[in-house]
């Protein structure tokens, strides 16, 4: 393990952005916490401010800008920004999350689904609207997240949020299967846009896999992992 100069100790204390490419299945807090852990370890000190800039779920991966220390303070200036998404969602069923952490069920038919449904539905769906977010989501009902109260069969109405979908572009059609790509404003829960793309289209949707490539010029392609992260910090000059 390198021991890391003052200089570059007093870097991450002032403040850095960090451009961290998310693995699936983590958590935007579980990557929080190994930079902080990785930090902390490498620094040598017991506190530093790391925060994300946008939660992506579990089961997306992707863009996560990182922030720590005096730059924290950008956290919400970055969130601000529009964000692109690429990813794949099924027609034919839904799922309670709108996604797979959740069984599909309520099978419909798609005999009536075809390549020119397919574009006007996505077409109908750009713009600005009062999007309704999921109940499995970390929205926040009376100081707890609304995946608890999913999670405990509640049926709870959450209140919808303007958004803005400012691209929704289908990239692929091999049915049942859809491959779309979008760029959004701040609070747009895509899986929310497949359950709204799913119900226009009659048929129902569930998302079956996401990825965030941008956050405003932010690109997922300069992005590290969160692994690499300490062999970064151990080649940085020792002091």
């Amino acid at each position: 393990m390198a021991d890391i100069s003052d200089a570059n100790r007093q870097d991450f204390i002032k403040g850095k952005v960090l451009l961290v490419d998310k693995p699936y299945k983590w958590t935007s807090f579980d990557v929080v916490g190994r930079i902080r852990s990785v930090l902390r370890h490498r620094l040598g000190i017991k506190k530093i401010k790391v925060g994300h800039a946008g939660t992506l779920d579990p089961l997306a991966t992707g863009l996560l800008i990182i922030c720590t220390g005096k730059q924290t303070k950008k956290l919400e200036q970055f969130q601000g920004l529009d964000k692109t998404y690429t990813g794949t969602f099924f027609l034919g069923m839904t799922s309670p999350s709108f996604d797979l952490e959740t069984v599909p069920c309520n099978p419909k038919s798609t005999d009536h689904i075809d390549e020119t449904l397919i574009r006007n539905t996505a077409y109908r769906l750009k713009g600005i609207q009062m999007q309704t977010p999921p109940l499995y989501s970390a929205k926040k009902i009376e100081g707890e997240r609304a995946y608890t109260h999913a999670r405990k069969g509640l049926n709870t109405k959450l209140e919808p949020n303007r958004i803005e979908i400012k691209e929704f572009e289908i990239t692929s059609i091999e049915m049942p299967e859809i491959s779309f790509r979008t760029v959004c404003s701040k609070g747009t829960y895509i899986r929310a846009l497949v359950r709204d793309f799913g119900e226009l289209a009659g048929c129902g949707a569930y998302l079956s896999s996401l990825r965030r490539t941008h956050i405003g010029t932010y690109k997922v392609s300069d992005a590290i992992s969160p692994d690499d992260f300490a062999g970064i910090l151990d080649s940085l000059p020792s002091g």
